[in-house]
């Protein structure tokens, strides 16, 4: 039987590692597929001479990308480039000239996605996209397929592992958050510019995919809710772990019966949890399906060979496929284009959680009974509180209180009210709690 043949676009960190996994594996992925693998073309730009990667010697490389995807022989573009353009193009130039298409582009499937299935569809071709959403993790395979048989309920993941090393390091060494974000960077997992990673722009590209998978819904970033971990303190940090708890970045989604739920921020998780036990720059799903109850996906999230795993996993899944009937497919969002449901997504004023809080106020008899009556009179009900010791010449205290369930509605307007008091300095602390049960 022909080999496939493969054409890569991008040859760094991923493409570098996915050209070295085809080759060293080259025999065992054959035997898997049912026929040979190869790379037939490559584009990358300013490739250091003699910086060949290990899989690509031999391979004609060419800066210009879309002399790959218009390269006839082709039967597979792997778009490794990442970022929005020229990714869109090439993707679509690649489907348009009837090539199937695999990409650990998240960005690009997040907002682009839903054009981009549907010329995918009408053409008759497939697109991959394992390596978008937690690296090495095959979490897209377990929920499209493994789960197939069960309404998923909700998903909650750490799918951000510099986020994730950073809480990390906080919490181990008290270390403040632009102190361990300096080391991120020098250590290569955050970038010079840190945004995507430390707002929760990059969880909320990966959620976004999760949620359409998990729901039978279109892509809908622009309504993903996303807060990022800048404002973590050490103390937060401590005062958490002293309620039993543990702060993480998490993607959450889950189903109501007023929409979906679509929010990345800072969230309280219980320590006793394994998910709360995912440290430095690991990757962790907690995904909740009506008959197989809590599944745990964890593994490493990003990285040059992990990534390639997932990359040439759909490599493989696409050559197996080739030649079977379009309709039969695994459709790209677990349900069948025609079945979307356009569910609505719920503002965050609508979600349901309960809240860890943290004020100062003025060390003096009757300020706790002031915003302890704004929750009564708001119906918000406080399930633990401690009030800690000023510090010599203070006048304030910190005040940290659990509260019960309550929509966030609800909070906003107690959290103005209370920063209003004059007993109150500066503004409230609010992190959102799960339980994950």
């Amino acid at each position: 039987m022909e080999p496939v043949k493969v054409g890569l676009l991008g040859l760094g960190t991923v493409g570098g590692g996915t050209a070295r996994v085809l080759q060293r594996n080259f025999d065992e992925i054959a035997r898997r597929a049912g026929r040979e693998i190869r790379i037939v073309h490559a584009a990358a730009r300013d490739l250091p001479p003699g910086q060949i990667p290990e899989g690509a010697e031999g391979i004609p490389i060419t800066e210009d990308a879309f002399e790959v995807v218009n390269n006839p022989d082709v039967d597979i573009v792997v778009e490794l480039i990442g970022g929005y353009s020229p990714a869109r193009e090439l993707v679509m130039r690649a489907i348009a000239n009837d090539k199937h298409v695999v990409t650990a582009n998240k960005a690009l499937i997040a907002l682009y996605g839903n054009e981009i299935f549907s010329a995918a569809q009408e053409q008759g071709v497939m697109v991959a996209f394992e390596a978008a959403v937690a690296g090495g993790i095959p979490i897209i395979k377990a929920i499209r397929e493994g789960l197939a048989a069960n309404r998923i309920e909700w998903i909650a993941g750490i799918i951000n592992g510099t986020g994730n090393f950073i809480l990390t390091e906080m919490r181990d060494k008290g270390r403040s958050f632009g102190d361990v974000l300096a080391e991120a960077q020098a250590l290569g997992y955050a970038e010079a510019d840190p945004t995507f990673d430390v707002e929760g722009v990059d969880a909320a590209h990966k959620l976004t995919i999760l949620a359409a998978i998990a729901f039978g819904i279109p892509l809908k970033y622009d309504r993903c809710y996303a807060e990022g971990i800048s404002r973590i303190s050490p103390e937060d940090v401590s005062y958490a772990q002293e309620f039993g708890y543990r702060i993480k970045h998490l993607g959450i989604t889950r189903r109501t019966g007023s929409g979906i739920e679509l929010r990345v921020h800072p969230t309280l998780i219980p320590q006793k949890r394994l998910i709360a036990n995912v440290n430095g720059v690991m990757n962790a799903v907690l995904v909740k399906g009506d008959a197989v109850g809590p599944t745990l996906y964890y593994g490493a999230g990003a990285g040059s060979e992990p990534t390639a795993s997932a990359v040439v996993a759909d490599i493989i899944d696409v050559a197996r496929a080739l030649t079977s009937d379009p309709e039969n497919r695994v459709p790209h969002l677990a349900f069948q284009p025609g079945s979307l449901a356009d569910l609505p997504i719920l503002s965050m004023e609508d979600v349901e959680t309960s809240y860890y809080l943290r004020m100062n106020a003025a060390d003096r008899p009757g300020v706790l009974a002031e915003v302890t009556g704004i929750f009564g009179k708001l119906g918000i009900s406080i399930e633990a509180m401690k009030q800690k010791q000023p510090a010599e010449d203070e006048t304030t205290v910190p005040i940290v209180l659990l509260t019960h369930k309550v929509a966030e509605r609800q909070m906003n307007e107690a959290l103005a009210r209370i920063e209003a008091l004059d007993a109150v300095s500066g503004p409230v602390v609010r992190i959102r709690m799960e339980s994950l049960g």
